[in-house]
């Protein structure tokens, strides 16, 4: 039993709050969180948390805004209930594209959602594999990114791919990718955009390695239409390859993700729990692994004063 802690969690992601209560031992903290008819939002936490050690897990997912206001609330909540330390555990970290300036005139979100986490008052932040890196910088609080890469990882090497390649559906990801592929030792190839006359919108999918007969498994941090995941599946056919697998760390699935997935020639789509995947999204080619015991182990680990670091060593 871990003495001093209390995990509480908003209506973002039930199922992973209790299954990493379940990890630790613990019982899930006792809140009323909801929406008056006037769509304010109202938290009251049922039990003594003064002095405690206490964590709010709550990805910032869909709807993403009520999902942020929750978590803004209830760590003011908390706060004025006299924590002695608060920790936001955001498993997926909403408006993490808006990272730059990359266009006259645009906010950049991400930076002001980690303004407003750390006013409301979390002491320290937990999350998953950041779109961008530098959003860590954003806070002038600790944060600790964990990563699924393992996690996913392993998953594919049980299942022995035969003579699998790691894909990269971007330049952006490549890094992340290349990491992937030493841990199946896999090789990397890249899918580069490039853009056809002076048409915005038309673009050329040029394979960079060599993938023909080979089990291609694309990876990338999120999938949210799948509409990029669902054109690298097509150059890759074109290409010859044997198989096509993708995974990702968030599975976002909004709009018709998962129609396009199903519609395509990909065999298996594996994703973790850092998002809730709603019954109308289920599908035989997505397959979910969970993330609880990862972030139950980080929540035991800093609220014992030991290293997070040395789980990916």
């Amino acid at each position: 039993m871990l003495n001093g802690l209390s995990v509480f969690t908003g209506n973002a992601h039930l199922a992973l709050a209790q299954s990493i209560c379940d990890y630790l031992e613990i019982p899930l903290g006792k809140a009323d969180v909801f929406q008056f008819s006037n769509e304010n939002i109202f938290v009251k936490i049922n039990e003594n948390v003064r002095q405690r050690d206490v964590f709010i897990v709550q990805p910032t997912c869909s709807p993403v805004n009520t999902s942020i206001m929750e978590l803004l609330i209830m760590i003011d909540a908390v706060k004025r209930a006299s924590a002695g330390r608060i920790t936001a555990v955001v498993p997926y970290f909403a408006y993490a594209r808006t990272d730059k300036k990359d266009q006259p005139r645009v906010p950049i979100t991400a930076r002001l959602l980690a303004d407003l986490i750390t006013v409301a008052g979390a002491n320290r932040v937990v999350t998953v594999d950041l779109h961008a890196g530098q959003i860590q910088g954003f806070f002038s609080i600790p944060v600790d990114e964990l990563t699924a890469l393992y996690t996913l990882s392993r998953y594919f090497q049980d299942k022995r791919l035969a003579d699998p390649v790691v894909v990269a559906p971007d330049l952006g990801i490549t890094k992340k990718a290349r990491n992937f592929a030493e841990r199946l030792h896999a090789p990397l190839a890249i899918i580069e955009k490039r853009r056809v006359g002076n048409m915005d919108r038309v673009e050329e999918l040029n394979v960079i390695g060599e993938v023909s007969g080979k089990t291609a498994l694309i990876f990338d941090d999120e999938i949210d239409t799948a509409g990029s995941l669902t054109q690298a599946v097509k150059a890759l056919e074109k290409r010859g390859v044997r198989e096509i697998y993708a995974t990702c760390t968030h599975g976002v699935f909004s709009n018709s993700a998962v129609e396009r997935i199903n519609a395509s020639g990909l065999r298996e789509v594996v994703v973790t729990d850092t998002i809730p995947l709603a019954s109308e999204k289920k599908s035989e080619k997505i397959t979910v692994l969970t993330l609880a015991p990862l972030i139950g182990e980080a929540i035991r680990r800093i609220q014992s004063g030991t290293s997070v670091g040395a789980l990916f060593q």
